[in-house]
């Protein structure tokens, strides 16, 4: 499938690179609903590659969140709800009507309160390693106190030993994403942080009707269990997957499974669509 990088003017005053893959005109023609994927904090769209690479066959769109990789860096604007209204009108741009939303950690919290502000864009809700809340400022935040310009890459390689891995990940994507922490100047890397801790958590303010998958790592030392119990609860219906000898980076870990789980979850939720759209039988006594 055809896929390249946008560069995308959006209505809230800032561009950002955007991966497409596939012809979103399909979405409108023949009713598809794309993947839209919204990375981490301090990481970039291309954090996604290795999983893109195992959805060969799907629409998907990937974008650089306000102030990461090689999005424009506004001195402010980085709330969690005006970082969904981002995504909001990232759809407006693209003409997506509806996508099933996958969110990578903080990009997961985004993916909350994008369903919860507009739930009528959202088909599913993918959540990887996603938080329940961040309100309150975390421990590691007082490490960037004094962070300054030119951000060094010791810092960047340092900051990685915040998240346990238990997997084996490339060294190559490890590398990227040391990239991905250069590009962001001090600043933002304080403000966007500040965005997510600040912020009131996206079930505490209205409710997530769309379906969702949660995926958590059972190592995850920084997303506790019962928070993942508690947003399972929050969400009707959702389901809850664990990743045994995983850590917090479920995407990085275990990009193939999460892909798995993503066209298994979405195979069953077309199938019960039609089975639903599907005309009974009239009764006979």
């Amino acid at each position: 499938m055809e896929s390249e990088v946008r560069t995308v003017a959006l209505r809230t005053g800032i561009s950002v690179p955007c991966f497409v893959q596939g012809r979103l005109e399909q979405t409108v023609d023949d009713g598809g609903t794309p993947l839209v994927l919204l990375h981490a904090w301090s990481e970039s769209w291309r954090s996604f590659e290795r999983l893109i690479a195992s959805v060969p066959d799907m629409i998907v769109v990937a974008p650089d969140l306000r102030g990461h990789g090689l999005a424009e860096k506004p001195p402010g604007g980085y709330s969690l709800v005006e970082v969904a209204e981002d995504v909001v009108a990232l759809f407006d741009v693209l003409g997506l009507f509806r996508a099933h939303v996958v969110g990578s950690s903080s990009g997961g919290y985004v993916a909350q309160q994008l369903a919860v502000m507009h739930p009528e864009l959202v088909a599913s809700l993918i959540l990887v390693g996603a938080p329940l809340s961040l309100h309150g400022k975390p421990a590691f935040a007082a490490e960037m106190d004094s962070l300054t310009d030119p951000i060094s890459e010791e810092w960047v390689r340092g900051s990685l030993s915040w998240y346990r891995m238990l997997h084996t990940v490339p060294a190559s994507y490890i590398e990227d994403r040391v990239q991905d922490g250069l590009a962001m100047p001090a600043a933002i890397w304080k403000e966007s942080l500040r965005g997510y801790y600040e912020a009131v958590p996206p079930t505490e303010t209205g409710t997530i009707s769309a379906p969702a998958l949660i995926l958590w790592g059972a190592h995850d030392h920084l997303v506790p269990r019962h928070h993942q119990e508690t947003l399972a609860g929050r969400i009707p219906g959702s389901l809850l997957k664990i990743y045994e000898e995983t850590g917090h980076l479920v995407l990085w870990e275990c990009p193939e499974r999460v892909a798995r789980d993503i066209v298994g979850f979405l195979g069953t939720r077309e199938l019960d669509a039609e089975k639903a759209s599907t005309p009974r039988p009239p009764a006979y006594d």
